[in-house]
């Protein structure tokens, strides 16, 4: 491993790079969630939700780095304090893959992992499935789903769906219910998209190049940003991710799910 030299942020707690085909996680951490101020460093048991979320990470050992990526003071010294990795942007990002691009712009690395600051139920099983679709040397980006059942959840807009065609490319997403179940005779099944990519580096480099879409920006959901521009994006379906964080409703559920 070589020492970084002029690292592409302000500041680093990290003194290694990566080598070529090596695979990382960066988790993307913003302290000003919109829907919920700081969700991240919220106590879900004895543990913010922030180092849940990295030390999981870290625990599937299917990773040579794990960095959280952060434009918050607060959460860099939550996680270096306990002993781990994180990395300040340098500036406001519109999106947390624009936040990575940022910090692994300069490195030397195949395969980078995106894993949101607000899950922190991380586990081994679906992060080995979505790495292991790069073997198809088509595959650029990838990100996991989660069947959806409860008729709450379909209609929320917090959660958002997506529907795949039949080689598991993605075809939409939106916080609408897709599909709309017009015929009742049929029994559609509603998938989750789960807020963790994989992404080939360059992938990830063109996608921050390109400016805002029509429908990222209407949706809010940055990877139609990728469909738009004609870029495939391949579903991973997984049994269960638990929960993701973006409401103080979720943050009960999590703890509750914690204590079982």
């Amino acid at each position: 491993m070589v020492s970084v030299v002029n690292p592409p942020y302000d500041k680093v707690n990290c003194d290694t790079i990566t080598q070529p085909d090596e695979k990382i996680a960066m988790i993307p951490a913003r302290y000003a969630a919109t829907r919920f101020p700081a969700k991240l460093m919220q106590l879900l048991g004895d543990k913010t939700v922030i180092l849940h979320t990295y030390n999981n990470t870290v625990a599937t050992g299917l990773f040579d780095e794990v960095m959280v990526v952060t434009d918050s003071e607060i959460i860099f010294n939550e996680i270096t304090s306990h002993g781990g990795k994180a990395v300040m942007s340098k500036r406001e990002h519109e999106s947390g893959s624009d936040r990575i691009a940022e910090a692994i712009a300069d490195l030397n690395v195949d395969i980078v992992v995106n894993v949101q600051g607000d899950e922190p139920f991380v586990q081994k099983e679906p992060l080995e499935k979505l790495l292991a679709v790069f073997s198809d040397q088509s595959v650029q980006v990838a990100s996991l789903m989660q069947v959806l059942t409860e008729e709450k959840f379909i209609a929320d807009p917090n959660y958002v769906k997506v529907a795949a065609d039949k080689y598991f490319n993605a075809l939409f997403f939106s916080r609408s219910a897709i599909p709309y179940h017009r015929d009742k005779n049929t029994s559609p099944v509603y998938y989750e998209h789960i807020g963790v990519y994989a992404f080939r580096k360059a992938a990830l480099l063109n996608f921050t190049s390109w400016p805002i879409t029509p429908l990222e920006a209407a949706e809010k959901i940055e990877c139609l940003r990728y469909l738009e521009n004609g870029v495939p994006l391949r579903m991973v379906a997984t049994e269960y991710m638990g929960i993701e964080i973006d409401t103080p409703e979720d943050l009960l559920r999590a703890a509750s799910l914690l204590r079982t």
